[in-house]
């Protein structure tokens, strides 16, 4: 009998990552060996000032990207050889995303507006929609499932982008200014809720944000500096 555990791995781990972009002659490194580990149930806030390469960071880590160097691991496998094919499955899979603007599709409910990746990742429309109803009701919007996003606040909007990030299970969570377009008020309360609902599903999230005073409500805080993640106090 083999009693070997297994060890657990990284939700998120960056070994050695670089990115740089073609620039006149030359190149603008971006990323120079950048590393990060990032593990199941665990909120990391990315705070860095704009041009140093937030978003460069997070589309590499949500394989949007490819790294010029390195690689980035989900869950344990490396990402950086694979084709275009398995990388879209593997974000479909494994990865949910919240941006600024809530990028809702108009025309539909709040809960269609969930449902719809669990259906195109292959489940079931009940379990579909139960699971959209749950989501959205742990957040808060269970007397809103039939609005469309033109008729919800915009803390009611974000709420529901957060839910549709959630509904497939992820290993990850990428979230990049999630309440940036928000009141004070309102920002709060809905990071709150991000807050509370990722420590329910155990996810693992980077949240990259301006607002050292929600950032201070995470489990560390990291930053770039000269192509390099550097951990805050």
């Amino acid at each position: 009998m083999d009693d070997t555990q297994q060890q657990p791995v990284p939700a998120l781990f960056l070994a050695q990552v670089e990115r740089r972009y073609a620039q006149g002659s030359g190149h603008l490194e971006i990323l120079r060996g950048a590393d990060l580990a990032i593990w199941p149930g665990e909120i990391v806030a990315l705070v860095a000032p704009s041009g140093t390469g937030k978003s460069t960071l997070l589309h590499v880590a949500g394989l949007l990207e490819r790294p010029d160097g390195g690689e980035v691991y989900i869950g344990g496998q490396p990402s950086a050889r694979m084709d275009d094919a398995a990388r879209t499955r593997m974000r479909r899979e494994e990865m949910g995303f919240v941006y600024q603007s809530h990028h809702l599709l108009p025309e539909f409910s709040a809960l269609e507006n969930v449902v719809l990746p669990q259906l195109i990742r292959g489940l079931p429309a009940k379990e579909a929609r139960s699971r959209a109803s749950e989501l959205l009701s742990f957040l808060g919007l269970k007397e809103r499932l039939s609005h469309r996003p033109a008729e919800l606040s915009g803390g009611e909007q974000q709420r529901v982008a957060i839910a549709r990030a959630l509904a497939n299970g992820p290993r990850l969570l990428l979230a990049d200014e999630p309440t940036g377009n928000l009141d004070p008020q309102t920002a709060g309360h809905v990071f709150a809720i991000l807050v509370s609902l990722v420590r329910a599903s155990g996810v693992a999230a980077l949240i990259a944000t301006h607002n050292l005073e929600l950032a201070g409500r995470m489990d560390r805080r990291v930053t770039i500096q000269n192509g390099l993640i550097v951990q805050l106090a």
